[in-house]
Protein backbone atom coordinates (compact mmCIF):
# COMPACT_ATOMS: atom_id res chain seq x y z
CA UNK A 1 0.00 0.00 0.00
CA UNK A 2 1.03 3.50 -0.93
CA UNK A 3 1.82 5.40 2.05
CA UNK A 4 3.81 8.53 0.58
CA UNK A 5 2.30 12.36 0.94
CA UNK A 6 -0.28 13.39 -1.66
CA UNK A 7 -0.17 16.10 -4.07
CA UNK A 8 -3.48 15.81 -5.35
CA UNK A 9 -6.51 14.38 -4.37
CA UNK A 10 -8.86 14.27 -7.82
CA UNK A 11 -12.78 13.43 -7.26
CA UNK A 12 -13.94 12.57 -10.38
CA UNK A 13 -16.25 9.95 -12.09
CA UNK A 14 -16.19 10.60 -15.82
CA UNK A 15 -13.47 8.95 -16.81
CA UNK A 16 -12.23 10.78 -19.79
CA UNK A 17 -12.07 13.56 -17.96
CA UNK A 18 -9.97 11.62 -15.19
CA UNK A 19 -7.38 10.63 -18.10
CA UNK A 20 -7.08 14.54 -19.43
CA UNK A 21 -6.33 15.78 -16.10
CA UNK A 22 -3.64 12.76 -15.43
CA UNK A 23 -2.71 13.20 -18.77
CA UNK A 24 -2.09 17.31 -18.54
CA UNK A 25 -0.66 16.98 -15.15
CA UNK A 26 1.83 14.20 -15.10
CA UNK A 27 2.68 16.53 -19.08
CA UNK A 28 3.37 19.77 -16.88
CA UNK A 29 5.62 17.66 -14.53
CA UNK A 30 3.94 18.77 -11.16
CA UNK A 31 2.39 16.57 -9.40
CA UNK A 32 4.36 13.52 -8.18
CA UNK A 33 1.64 11.48 -6.10
CA UNK A 34 -1.84 12.02 -7.95
CA UNK A 35 -4.98 9.84 -5.99
CA UNK A 36 -7.99 9.62 -8.01
CA UNK A 37 -11.44 8.36 -6.49
CA UNK A 38 -14.41 8.28 -8.55
CA UNK A 39 -17.60 8.96 -5.93
CA UNK A 40 -17.89 11.63 -3.15
CA UNK A 41 -18.04 8.33 -0.80
CA UNK A 42 -14.69 7.42 -1.22
CA UNK A 43 -13.50 10.92 -1.34
CA UNK A 44 -14.67 11.48 2.35
CA UNK A 45 -13.38 7.63 2.99
CA UNK A 46 -9.74 8.44 1.31
CA UNK A 47 -9.79 12.36 3.56
CA UNK A 48 -10.76 10.74 6.78
CA UNK A 49 -8.83 7.73 6.72
CA UNK A 50 -11.61 5.21 6.61
CA UNK A 51 -13.04 2.12 5.37
CA UNK A 52 -10.16 1.12 2.80
CA UNK A 53 -7.99 3.57 3.28
CA UNK A 54 -7.61 3.28 7.24
CA UNK A 55 -3.65 2.41 6.67
CA UNK A 56 -3.50 6.52 5.79
CA UNK A 57 -2.07 8.77 8.62
CA UNK A 58 -4.61 11.81 9.39
CA UNK A 59 -2.05 14.25 8.79
CA UNK A 60 -1.33 13.48 5.61
CA UNK A 61 -3.90 15.47 4.05
CA UNK A 62 -3.62 16.10 0.17
CA UNK A 63 -1.80 19.49 -1.11
CA UNK A 64 -5.20 20.12 -3.16
CA UNK A 65 -8.16 18.55 -3.97
CA UNK A 66 -9.45 18.72 -7.49
CA UNK A 67 -13.73 18.28 -6.86
CA UNK A 68 -16.37 17.66 -9.55
CA UNK A 69 -19.80 18.51 -8.11
CA UNK A 70 -21.83 16.08 -9.83
CA UNK A 71 -20.04 12.75 -8.18
CA UNK A 72 -22.29 9.44 -7.24
CA UNK A 73 -22.86 8.62 -3.65
CA UNK A 74 -22.14 11.54 -2.16
CA UNK A 75 -22.14 14.75 -4.42
CA UNK A 76 -19.37 17.13 -4.80
CA UNK A 77 -21.42 20.27 -2.64
CA UNK A 78 -21.91 17.90 0.23
CA UNK A 79 -18.14 16.38 0.10
CA UNK A 80 -16.85 20.28 -0.16
CA UNK A 81 -19.11 21.46 2.84
CA UNK A 82 -17.88 18.44 5.32
CA UNK A 83 -14.26 19.14 4.20
CA UNK A 84 -14.73 23.19 5.01
CA UNK A 85 -16.59 22.25 8.21
CA UNK A 86 -14.03 20.50 10.10
CA UNK A 87 -11.16 22.61 11.15
CA UNK A 88 -8.41 19.86 10.47
CA UNK A 89 -9.13 19.77 7.18
CA UNK A 90 -10.45 23.32 6.05
CA UNK A 91 -6.84 24.50 5.01
CA UNK A 92 -6.44 22.27 2.37
CA UNK A 93 -7.18 24.06 -0.86
CA UNK A 94 -10.03 23.00 -2.84
CA UNK A 95 -10.51 23.90 -6.18
CA UNK A 96 -13.93 22.77 -8.08
CA UNK A 97 -13.59 21.27 -11.68
CA UNK A 98 -16.86 20.56 -12.87
CA UNK A 99 -19.11 21.11 -16.10
CA UNK A 100 -21.44 22.71 -14.34
CA UNK A 101 -22.20 26.46 -15.55
CA UNK A 102 -25.18 26.87 -13.50
CA UNK A 103 -24.70 30.23 -10.85
CA UNK A 104 -26.05 28.31 -8.01
CA UNK A 105 -23.52 25.43 -8.07
CA UNK A 106 -20.75 27.95 -7.84
CA UNK A 107 -22.84 30.69 -5.52
CA UNK A 108 -22.91 27.58 -3.00
CA UNK A 109 -19.37 26.19 -3.55
CA UNK A 110 -18.19 29.77 -2.75
CA UNK A 111 -20.44 29.89 0.44
CA UNK A 112 -19.26 26.67 1.31
CA UNK A 113 -15.62 27.96 1.23
CA UNK A 114 -14.34 26.33 -2.22
CA UNK A 115 -11.19 27.95 -3.10
CA UNK A 116 -11.85 28.36 -6.68
CA UNK A 117 -14.68 27.30 -9.15
CA UNK A 118 -13.11 26.55 -12.16
CA UNK A 119 -15.41 25.44 -15.58
CA UNK A 120 -13.97 22.69 -17.53
CA UNK A 121 -13.64 24.29 -20.81
CA UNK A 122 -15.37 21.76 -23.74
CA UNK A 123 -11.80 22.14 -25.58
CA UNK A 124 -9.06 19.58 -25.18
CA UNK A 125 -6.46 21.51 -25.08
CA UNK A 126 -7.67 24.49 -23.01
CA UNK A 127 -8.72 21.13 -20.94
CA UNK A 128 -5.28 20.65 -20.65
CA UNK A 129 -3.70 24.05 -19.73
CA UNK A 130 -6.52 24.92 -17.37
CA UNK A 131 -5.45 21.59 -15.16
CA UNK A 132 -1.91 22.64 -16.03
CA UNK A 133 -2.41 26.52 -14.55
CA UNK A 134 -3.99 25.00 -11.69
CA UNK A 135 -1.14 22.44 -10.67
CA UNK A 136 1.13 25.53 -10.90
CA UNK A 137 -0.84 28.02 -8.82
CA UNK A 138 -1.84 25.49 -6.22
CA UNK A 139 1.21 23.59 -5.66
CA UNK A 140 4.23 25.25 -6.82
CA UNK A 141 2.95 28.99 -5.94
CA UNK A 142 0.13 29.04 -3.42
CA UNK A 143 1.79 29.01 0.48
CA UNK A 144 -0.11 27.32 3.00
CA UNK A 145 1.12 26.73 6.38
CA UNK A 146 2.28 23.86 7.84
CA UNK A 147 -0.40 22.27 10.25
Amino acid sequence: MDTSPVDILLIEDNLNDVELALRALKKSGIANNIIVVNDGEDALDFIYCRNKYDHRKPNDKPKVILLDLKLPKVDGLKVLKIIKNDDEKKMIPVIVLTSSDQEKDMIESYKFGVNSYIQKPVDFDQFVEAVKQIGMYWLLLNKLPNL
